[in-house]
């Protein structure tokens, strides 16, 4: 099979924010506010780490350095990252982690559906499986930002702050650069701005019920996708790799 640039460069794109996104909630076991949403959590975090093994899967065979799933995901030093911004934000608490996986996942759903008509059938396939995860994803999600919003003053105020936080880290998630002109072009992938109008659709009807306005339009960070990354990350990847660093070669 011929090796595609772009298309390896897009499969870490999507692989490196699942998994980024499945460790932050996998921090929350033992910390839940309640069993329930323990498992939940971890159900989540699991759903996002399976999809990260799927695309790096994939990406393997399209690196031109040979690199499997497991030396992609624990051998790549911080700058090789290509995740959201998003994705690495700190979990802070119950209503920040979980505003930031609703707008993640709102992202997210449309984003497989669209990729699971790509021309690409591997691609496709992996898409369509994911879609089903994060449409549950979106909605539990959902429902925990209706419930905060509209509940207590403090359970309010602490998704109002949330808001503000997290806010400006959302559009990245609609830029498009040269790979993904290349891969639309082709048909394997569609381009994200075309998501942008629905997800603040979506995203300001929800924060509406619960009594929240969308910010106004403002700078974005960025810097994510082209491996410019906030301090979080460095941190996060010292834990997460420390085992196949700490021991070369070593496997179950």
């Amino acid at each position: 099979m011929a090796r595609d640039a772009a298309l390896f460069e897009y499969l870490l794109r999507q692989a490196d924010s699942a998994l980024v996104l499945g460790h932050r909630l996998s921090e929350w076991c033992g910390h839940a506010p309640m069993l329930e949403e323990e498992l939940a959590l971890a159900n989540m975090g699991l759903d996002l780490i399976g999809q990260a093994r799927l695309f790096y899967a994939y990406a393997g065979e399209h690196d031109a350095e040979g690199r499997d799933e497991d030396q992609l995901a624990y051998l790549r030093d911080a700058p090789a990252w290509r995740n959201l911004l998003l994705c690495e934000q700190p979990n802070g608490d119950f209503a920040a982690t979980m505003l930031r996986q609703f707008f993640f996942a709102s992202y997210a759903e449309p984003l497989y559906r669209d990729l699971s008509g790509s021309a690409d059938p591997r691609l496709a396939e992996i898409a369509a499986k994911a879609e089903k995860e994060m449409r549950y994803h979106r909605r539990h999600a959902g429902d925990w930002v209706l419930r905060l919003g509209d509940g207590t003053e403090e359970s309010h105020r602490r998704l109002a702050a949330a808001l503000q936080e997290l806010w400006p880290f959302t559009g990245e998630m609609f830029e498009a650069d040269h790979v993904e002109q290349d891969l639309s072009a082709r048909g394997i992938v569609v381009d994200p701005a075309r998501l942008k109008a629905a997800w603040r659709d979506g995203v300001g009807e929800t924060l509406r019920q619960a009594r929240l306005d969308l910010p106004p339009a403002t700078w974005m960070q960025s810097g994510g996708r082209s491996g410019r990354h906030s301090e979080y990350l460095g941190h996060m990847l010292a834990g997460m790799q420390f085992l196949p660093r700490a021991y070369p070669g070593a496997s179950w």
